[in-house]
């Protein structure tokens, strides 16, 4: 069994490196590293000092221009042991080889597609040179590039200092970086690609030479990211005082990548699904993803390069504080009611499941076998909610006051959790201890929320009690400082003024709930008001209430916080899908009456009426009925439900689905991109109610379709109805796209949506254009399945399992990276009824069984099981 890294055994380093040194001869499978690392000891004589280096050849090894002593060095198990390095600054040069062209791992130094790149998150450094490959230790780097001419384009971090020919038809470039950095960090590209270019001035007077390299003829595929670059970098400047610190900050675009984006120092490598758009390859969801990602990576210059973690237990403290800075990046630029809620269901999609299963993990976890296996949802979407909540409760203006002593105490530091809760206290004067525990609890917190109206004394009273369930490793848990934020509204919709019988602070109308039960009661309301609480989703919590369906459908159309309308309209849908699966007779009409009074307003943004229209999902659902679910009858409910609403609303939906818009005037625009939400939305309600008109007017729309949002959208709107009209809509799509991996990527997403069965699906990953080394397409189709065709995956006769637990253990061997995240499919296994739970036991438990599994899969997939 592999061994587990703990938070509590963390020690610095026997040694620390100060600078590096590299020169790289680049040969695809013969690469020669050598560095020369400048070495200060630590204060304990002759404590050996550790270098980490997976599947390198060790060619020579010298302490100060001295070739070392077989007795002075041990390499085995992947570490490089100094036995007894010197009690003075020392300089330690390797000579080391690795094969980029093997590494299908896609992890250290590998070629994708011709061009040198590497990927050194979390541990990756390891398998390019030996070093101390840990966040914690951080160096300036000097790297010499050689490689053949036919790769004219050679990068690094930080600035060019250096270039020229070499004989025999080679090159170099110098890169200096004049930031300490830790290996995580490190990037080098090399190939021929073209450039974009273009500049900004920062805020301090700085001319910033701007690039984004791409694969040749794909240049005109830049102008968006390039304009999203520029305007991350005057939002960070703006709303944080964050100016850029290099003369040059270059993007290389991949295809072969395993996340999203790197945000390497000056270098960031990017999948390319996150860099290249044009209307007619981009649809207006990836162009809000190339805004979103480019400025999440482009924040962490500071949030997470100037200032990084001292360790891997501390990745939220760059992760979730940078996932907060996008999201108010997107919610500035476009609309701040829509990005709330798309970010509240991702949090319920991704982390709530995550939390609530057999993988939950505090935000900063206690443990861990593979760090990989920790780039969550929890490190990211739950770490962001928590800085929502720090911004909440101390204010705005306080928390960027605070936020301006972390940067600057910090600054070319690997802080801690503690660092950044202490500028918070230190700056608001508050104490946060009990704070710190949404960092130290697993689990999503359960609120249980009554009210009581006495007409006699004009009172509301309103009780609030919390708790966390247990979850793995962790029973016992602590109640949780959460802001709470709530109004009240008379019967006309007016908000009433909160005059507390207890004279509690209610600055914003937050109430800040810091033990397991807490009341208030409010004075002088004239009738019994309608509560709406966790305004905003002000803490990431479970809510659970006494509202009517009265006060529910008054909420939908009065309640002026935008989040707990769509809140509301969400409770009132699970509850309905809820009765459908329970088989109870089921009526829309009151909940349609406040869908239709949503779609008539003239006011509402159409992206938020798009969102309206959209019930909880099947994965939701599962949640809410928590145990023993059969998964053929969720699908059932849910479309029975969907076909009364369509119904209902019949001449609503054909209302919005009157007017084409014009798809020759494209723009990403947020009022263009609302609106064609709303079409999507519409076409796809309609598609259930009114199958042939809603495939008449999809057909149309595919054939008319000039940008592809529009045409995606076409074939999406109508993807679970059976008909050749959308068989042929896809064979169109691939015939006219299969040239294009993006495409053809989304082209196998649609595919394993619409498929019936796992069998369909394990066909198509014997396609002529399927590949399991290509992680994109591997999340496409499989990723798809698993995640947006729960009927099929989770089939009774276990073939949905048995698919995805096999292309598992093959991906093992390729990318473990890839398969744990295809392991992760595997976490709400428990919540299915018994014959899926057996067959789901079976697959994980062969998967344990597979020789030479990895640590990535072997921890996902052991911890699921419970064992």
């Amino acid at each position: 069994m592999p061994n587990a890294v703990y938070l509590k055994d963390y020690a610095p380093p026997a040694c620390m490196v100060s600078h590096v040194d590299l020169i790289v001869t680049l040969e695809a499978n013969r690469t020669v590293v050598t560095s020369t690392l400048h070495v200060t000891p630590g204060t304990v004589a002759h404590e050996p000092m550790v270098l980490n280096g997976e599947g390198l050849e060790l060619l020579s090894l010298l302490i100060d221009g001295k070739e070392l002593a077989k007795d002075d060095f041990t390499y085995a198990d992947d570490l490089l042991v100094l036995n007894r390095p010197p009690q003075k600054p020392f300089t330690l040069s390797v000579v080391q080889v690795c094969n980029p062209q093997a590494n299908t791992s896609l992890s250290g130094l590998y070629v994708s597609n011709g061009v040198f790149c590497t990927q050194m998150e979390a541990e990756g450094f390891r398998r390019f040179a030996f070093m101390q490959d840990r966040p914690d230790v951080m160096a300036t780097y000097r790297v010499r590039v050689e490689a053949p001419r036919s790769m004219p384009i050679l990068l690094s971090n930080g600035n060019l200092v250096e270039s020229g020919k070499m004989p025999a038809g080679s090159h170099f470039a110098v890169w200096e970086d004049p930031h300490p950095k830790p290996t995580y960090l490190f990037a080098l590209v090399a190939g021929d690609l073209a450039c974009v270019k273009d500049n900004f001035t920062t805020m301090e007077g700085r001319n910033v030479e701007l690039g984004i390299y791409v694969e040749k003829g794909k240049e005109d595929r830049c102008d968006w990211a390039m304009t999203c670059l520029k305007a991350s970098m005057t939002w960070d400047e703006e709303r944080f005082g964050r100016a850029y610190d290099l003369d040059v900050f270059n993007i290389v675009a991949v295809s072969d990548f395993n996340m999203g984006a790197m945000e390497n120092k000056g270098l960031n490598i990017f999948n390319d699904k996150y860099i290249l758009a044009r209307p007619d390859t981009a649809t207006d969801t990836d162009y809000v993803n190339i805004e979103r990602i480019i400025a999440h990576e482009y924040f962490h210059n500071w949030s997470g390069n100037r200032i990084t973690c001292r360790d891997w237990f501390q990745l939220c403290l760059k992760e979730g504080l940078t996932v907060f800075r996008d999201q108010e990046f997107t919610s500035d630029l476009r609309s701040r009611a829509v990005k709330r809620i798309e970010d509240v269901k991702t949090l319920r999609a991704r982390q709530f499941p995550e939390d609530q299963g057999p993988l939950a993990h505090a935000v900063r976890p206690a443990s861990y076998i593979e760090i990989n296996n920790f780039y969550t949802p929890t490190i990211y979407e739950k770490g962001a909610e928590i800085c929502r909540m720090l911004n909440t409760v101390l204010g705005a203006e306080t928390f960027r006051v605070a936020m301006d002593l972390y940067f600057e105490r910090h600054d070319g530091e690997a802080a801690t959790v503690e660092d950044f809760l202490h500028c918070m206290s230190e700056v608001s004067r508050r104490d946060l201890s009990q704070f710190e525990k949404w960092y130290e609890q697993a689990g999503t917190p359960v609120v249980d929320v009554t009210t009581r109206y006495d007409a006699a004394s004009r009172e509301f009273s309103i009780t609030v009690s919390q708790h966390t369930p247990e979850t793995p490793g962790q029973k016992e848990k602590a109640p949780l400082h959460m802001p709470i934020a709530l109004a009240l509204f008379d019967t006309h919709g007016k908000e009433l003024e909160l005059n507390t019988k207890e004279n509690v602070s209610l600055a914003g109308g937050v109430f800040e709930l810091t033990t397991a039960s807490a009341s208030l009661t409010f004075r002088d309301v004239a009738d019994c008001p309608v509560l709406s609480i966790n305004r905003g989703f002000s803490a990431p919590i479970i809510l659970r209430s006494d509202a009517s369906e009265a006060d529910l459908l008054f909420q939908m159309s009065k309640d002026s916080d935008s989040f707990n309308r769509w809140e509301a309209a969400q409770t009132c849908g699970l509850r309905l899908l809820v009765d459908a699966y329970k088989g109870t007779s089921v009526d829309t009409t009151r909940f349609a009456d406040g869908l239709r009074n949503t779609l008539i307003s003239p006011e509402l943004d159409a992206a938020f009426k798009a969102l309206m229209l959209q019930l909880p999902s099947e994965a939701e659902l599962t949640v809410a009925l928590a145990v023993d679910v059969d998964a053929d009858r969720v699908h059932a409910a849910r479309q029975s439900v969907l076909r009364q609403l369509g119904r209902t609303l019949d001449n609503e939906l054909h209302l919005v689905l009157a007017n084409r818009p014009n798809s020759n005037k494209y723009s990403p625009d947020t009022s263009s991109c609302a609106h064609r939400s709303l079409r999507a939305a519409a076409l796809s309600l309609l598609g259930y109610a009114a199958p042939f008109r809603a495939l008449s007017i999809s057909r149309e729309d595919f054939t008319a379709a000039s940008n592809m949002t529009s045409e995606v959208g076409a074939i999406g709107s109508v993807l679970s109805l059976e008909s050749a009209d959308v068989d042929a809509m896809l064979q169109s799509f691939y015939d006219r796209h299969h040239a294009d991996h993006l495409l053809l990527d989304k082209w196998f997403m649609l595919m394993a949506a619409r498929a019936t069965s796992s069998v369909q699906v394990a066909a198509l990953t014997q396609h002529k254009d399927f590949t399991f080394n290509t992680p994109n397409r591997v999340y496409a189709l499989l990723g798809g399945f698993t995640g947006s065709n729960l009927k099929a995956f989770h089939s009774a006769d276990g073939a949905g399992y048995r698919l995805v637990g096999e292309s598992i253990t093959l991906l093992n061997a390729i990318n473990p990276q890839v398969a744990a995240r295809m392991a992760n499919s595997f976490r709400s296994w428990g919540r299915y009824n018994r014959v899926r739970k057996t067959h789901a036991t079976a697959v994980m438990q062969d998967i344990l069984r597979h020789k030479g599994l990895s640590n990535d899969v072997f921890e996902i997939i052991s911890r699921t099981l419970g064992s």
